[in-house]
């Protein structure tokens, strides 16, 4: 039986598990209908351009949450507070290792030169942020900049290979991991 959805905001999350669970190329018409209970009149109805239209507002609507989560705290907030809350958000927006990234999955085929910018400005985005959260820390430009795009990277590779080894706590061990090498570059550069 077909799902009644009243709001296009309704049915971003639902396509967003969909694209999580069989990836850009795998989400077909009959699948995202299979998947989220609504019909193809529903779907043509929010998305009129299809496919590639859904998997966009799925990125916008992931950015959407990162931008006000982690992105602008680690802009202006205080440095350890916002990189503290910046662990805690991540933990919980991959939920503990079990969602994968749709940008990072995205970016990892052709499905990346469809949305080539919004994944790149995703990208681009937090690591900035967060290397200018440890340049206020008083890391100097180029090691902030390093331990960013190694922390960003890090939560992309826990990620991938959580789910490779189907064990969720390796993201949990990991994320810890990388939180003690950014703690430990701050102590470092507090004291100095």
């Amino acid at each position: 039986m077909a799902r009644t959805v009243f709001e296009k905001q309704d049915v971003i999350p639902l396509l967003g598990e969909v694209f999580r669970a069989l990836g850009y190329d795998g989400a077909s018409m009959s699948a995202i209908t299979a998947r989220t209970g609504l019909s193809k009149s529903s779907l043509y109805h929010f998305f009129p351009n299809g496919k590639e239209e859904m998997a966009a507002a799925v990125l916008a609507h992931v950015d959407g949450w990162f931008i006000p989560q982690i992105f602008e705290p680690l802009e202006r907030e205080e440095p350890a507070a916002a990189i503290g809350a910046m662990w805690a958000a991540t933990d919980a927006y991959f939920r503990s290792g079990r969602r994968i990234c749709l940008m990072g999955a995205f970016a990892l085929d052709e499905t990346r030169d469809k949305f080539a910018d919004a994944i790149k400005t995703y990208f681009d985005r937090w690591i900035s942020a967060l290397a200018a959260a440890l340049r206020r820390a008083g890391l100097p430009p180029v090691e902030a900049r390093g331990l960013a795009e190694a922390t960003v990277g890090g939560i992309q590779g826990a990620l991938t290979l959580a789910r490779a080894v189907d064990d969720d706590a390796v993201f949990g061990r990991l994320l810890g991991h990388l939180e003690d090498a950014v703690q430990a570059a701050m102590s470092r550069h507090a004291r100095a």
